[in-house]
């Protein structure tokens, strides 16, 4: 589709998509029946949308906090090999294909969801959710598109019943309150300059920029998948395995590359901490690799962001790719890693000699940290030395992200990662991917929420239309 067609799509769907409670499916902003009546300290009856892979290990946590009964589970993959074991640990659960039909045939007997699934499902099953009252528990980052982001917090905003949770699982680990009590105890302040950096190996790394197109060859669907599910909201694709099984991270239009996989790991506690809201510059300052396709093999990216609340402008620079390591602060000793980690096949091939982390720059201190719920730590030794004695105690967790969830869907916690505040951050790594997909500097109005000088990335704002039949979910 060439760029003029784009704008006059994308301006007929955002006519169609604004804001506009009522319209449709809108219904009370309360829990539904089964939510409201639901007596605190029962199990949570819950459904699950994507029970392979990422899915399975989802669950797997889920069912360690002894507190959910699984009703329902959905996967467009049922047959695939990959949903063997969720299937065997839960036979009785009612199965499904499709997460509409689900809700259609049993929605009156769960009260929350958990969804594994690609990033561009994540919108349509959020506000399907939300819409109904159910509870919705959805991986990272929470949506593709920012106008997706938009719509996921003002609907969560009209449902405050609702408890929603985006699966930075680390936003409920040691990190989050060092951060805080770190912060709160002014050792953390007038930070200046963010670090972030993920230097693994990604599925695209294998892609040759010069000769992959945006379609690839089409192949059979695999026996009994429902492929049109799988797609939802986007424009038809046909079938190749270089969209499926976790390998839509690796396009544009299905996913958001390496910094929207693991930015929300990295930076969620600076983000939400130091109060960054939305950048007003962000540059792509390197890349390898780039095409109108998937995503670069190496990307630097400056996010700008201003001053707030007597707190100085953020630089934050993310760096990803295998060949483009950050520059290292005198001192900073060795690479540290996240042990709360889990297992990934999208980490393949060789790995990189630094261990995915940030590093943050005060006016009179620097930390670094790992991904994940790893904590911060202090360099050079000597600067932690002489810190050692006015450190804060930090208080424990609580509960973990899955934990944390559920009671709050008994209504005995609040998320520590619901739409409202992660919705922004995934908007920061929406900013980013437009960026990285046009290869340039752009600017930003935080006020109006457009680009001033670039009408295409605008129009990426919102991007494509939905496809027929999925309308309803921007409507909700």
């Amino acid at each position: 589709m060439y760029r003029r067609d784009f704008l006059k799509s994308v301006a007929v769907a955002g006519a169609g998509m604004a804001l506009a409670p009522g319209e449709l499916l809108a219904r009370e902003s309360s829990l539904s029946s089964l939510a409201a009546a639901k007596p605190k300290g029962e199990k949570v009856k819950i459904a699950y949308i994507g029970i392979g892979n990422r899915g399975q290990q989802i669950i797997e946590e889920f069912a360690k906090t002894g507190m959910v009964e699984v009703v329902a589970l959905c996967d467009v993959d049922l047959d695939g090999k990959q949903c063997e074991k969720v299937l065997s640990m839960y036979p009785k659960a009612k199965r499904f294909r499709d997460f509409r039909e689900m809700f259609d045939k049993c929605g009156n007997e769960f009260e929350a969801v958990a969804a594994a699934i690609p990033d561009f499902s994540h919108f349509p099953v959020a506000m399907l959710c939300m819409d109904q009252g159910k509870h919705i528990y959805v991986e990272k980052p929470m949506c593709r598109t920012f106008h997706e982001a938009e719509l996921m917090m003002d609907c969560a905003r009209r449902h405050p019943g609702v408890a929603t949770q985006v699966g930075n699982q680390g936003h409920s680990d040691a990190n989050y309150f060092q951060f805080k009590a770190w912060l709160d105890a002014g050792i953390i302040k007038d930070v200046t300059a963010v670090t972030a950096h993920m230097n693994n190996s990604r599925r695209w790394h294998g892609f040759d920029a010069e000769k992959m197109f945006r379609m690839p060859e089409e192949q059979p669907i695999p026996k009994n998948m429902d492929w049109d599910t799988w797609l939802g909201t986007i424009p038809y694709l046909e079938y190749n395995e270089k969209y499926h099984q976790g390998n839509w991270r690796c396009w544009y239009d299905t996913g958001m590359g390496c910094l929207g996989d693991w930015g929300a790991h990295i930076l969620d506690t600076v983000h939400e901490f130091l109060e960054l809201g939305l950048p007003y510059e962000i540059s792509m300052l390197y890349e390898k690799g780039h095409n109108d396709y998937f995503f670069p093999y190496s990307s630097t990216i400056l996010f700008r962001f201003p001053a707030r609340k007597g707190m100085p402008p953020v630089d934050v620079t993310w760096y990803d790719g295998l060949d483009n390591l950050p520059p290292l602060p005198a001192g900073y000793g060795g690479s540290v890693a996240a042990s709360d980690v889990p297992a990934s096949s999208q980490n393949s091939g060789p790995e990189a000699s630094l261990a995915p982390g940030k590093i943050i720059y005060s006016r009179d201190l620097t930390f670094k940290g790992a991904s994940h719920g790893s904590t911060l730590s202090i360099i050079p030794e000597e600067a932690a030395r002489d810190m050692a004695g006015k450190l804060p105690e930090v208080p424990k967790s609580p509960s973990n992200h899955f934990e944390n969830f559920l009671l709050a869907c008994q209504g005995k916690e609040k998320t520590r990662s619901p739409f409202e505040i992660n919705g922004v951050l995934s908007e920061v790594f929406c900013l980013g991917v437009i960026a990285q997909r046009l290869n340039t500097q752009l600017f930003f109005d935080t006020r109006t929420k457009q680009f001033t000088n670039n009408e295409f990335a605008n129009a990426l704002l919102t991007g494509l239309p939905p496809r027929r039949g999925w309308e309803q979910f921007y409507k909700m």
